[in-house]
């Protein structure tokens, strides 16, 4: 233990890698070169971190989640089991004459999850797609597309179905600016304003 890291011995970590204070790595996972996880975060059994992934402080990573090369998570992210993360648009195993692709052969594409955000069991995350500040993915999703800062998704391909408060729950419609929706918690009374160019994409749905 040493700034109050734990990490336990079955668990791989890069000695290239960073780790904040207070985080803890269970049982199995792989933390690799250039590595960036911030304080107090918790990562599950099986946990496999790529290359040069940042993750920001008090992020809660559940068992065997992939996160790859090109993903970047900020503060106080919650992922599910078995989130997956993709970096590569139109992967190959092969060149067109049949060689091997390397990491030159192919191009990166970059995933952004904001603050606060949560993740459902068994989603996956297309790269190239930036998932708001407090936004839900529900269990199973496939995330094709941005989400905005508290959009509820769900499904395949995920769909925005509605907004949700910090606290989890839903927000309801409750007044109209000339540039937002104002939105109120349904639990426990915050209110929320909606830019209007994301809330129509709600109506569009």
């Amino acid at each position: 233990m040493k700034d109050g890291i734990r990490v336990h011995p079955t668990a791989e970590v890069s000695d290239k890698s960073s780790i904040g204070e207070g985080t803890i790595v269970w049982h199995h996972s792989q933390i690799r070169e250039g590595a960036v996880i911030g304080k107090n975060c918790i990562l599950g059994k099986g946990v496999y971190v790529d290359v040069g992934v940042k993750i920001g402080d008090n992020v809660k990573i559940q068992n065997y989640v992939s996160i790859y090369h090109g993903v970047t998570i900020e503060d106080g992210v919650f992922i599910g089991p078995h989130v997956c993360f993709t970096n590569d648009l139109r992967p190959r195993a092969i060149n067109p004459d049949g060689t091997l692709k390397s990491p030159e052969d192919w191009a990166l594409s970059e995933t952004l999850i904001r603050y606060g955000a949560s993740l459902g069991a068994n989603s996956t995350i297309r790269c190239g797609v930036v998932i708001g500040k407090w936004a839900l993915v529900g269990a199973g999703s496939v995330v094709t597309k941005d989400v905005p800062d508290y959009g509820l998704v769900w499904g395949n391909p995920a769909r925005l179905r509605g907004f949700v408060c910090p606290c989890g729950h839903l927000l309801e419609k409750e007044g109209i600016t000339p540039e937002y929706i104002e939105l109120r918690c349904s639990q426990c009374g915050r209110l929320i304003q909606i830019p209007s160019k994301d809330f129509n994409k709600l109506e569009e749905k």
